[in-house]
């Protein structure tokens, strides 16, 4: 055991951190070990799009939950890679509409199968005795109602 996992509640951001990094490293080995050729922080936008086949830039961030700049770092990597393209909205001239094009689409239909095996093995990693997902909900959903600097200062506050 090392300082950070002896510092318990403190380094949780950091421990969460270093869960993702590992999960994304493996994610990236299970999809070369596919022939595939996909970065994990790309999931968010194409798995959204596959499921919503049209939406402005805005939507796309609050599907994801990133910020604006985020999203747009995300989006000109994947038009970069020809996975997506944008067109202006004919209703609104300022709104750029995203899809994924014939690339993006082909991309997916050969990642399907690979997510099926990867919900499997997260299934598997996360069905621990106190259930990783549902203890990801209830935080979040704690965090909703009020957030981490919220709690500080209400703490700070009270003293």
């Amino acid at each position: 055991m090392n300082v950070i996992d002896e510092s318990g509640i403190l380094a949780i951001s950091t421990r969460l951190q270093r869960l993702s990094d590992q999960l994304r490293k493996d994610g990236t080995l299970i999809y070369k070990a596919n022939g595939i050729d996909f970065e994990p922080k790309w999931f968010p936008v194409i798995y959204t799009l596959h499921l919503r086949p049209v939406l402005s830039v805005v939507e796309i961030a609050n599907e994801i939950g990133y910020t604006h700049p985020s999203t747009i770092s995300l989006l000109k990597e994947l038009e970069k890679e020809k996975l997506i393209r944008s067109k202006r909205d004919k209703a609104d001239e300022r709104k750029r509409l995203i899809q994924l094009t014939a690339k993006g689409q082909e991309l997916i239909e050969r990642m399907k199968p690979v997510w099926e095996v990867m919900v499997s093995a997260l299934t598997e990693l996360a069905a621990t005795q106190n259930n990783l997902m549902l203890a990801i909900a209830e935080v979040e959903e704690q965090m909703k109602r009020l957030s981490f600097f919220e709690r500080a200062k209400r703490i700070i506050a009270a003293d």
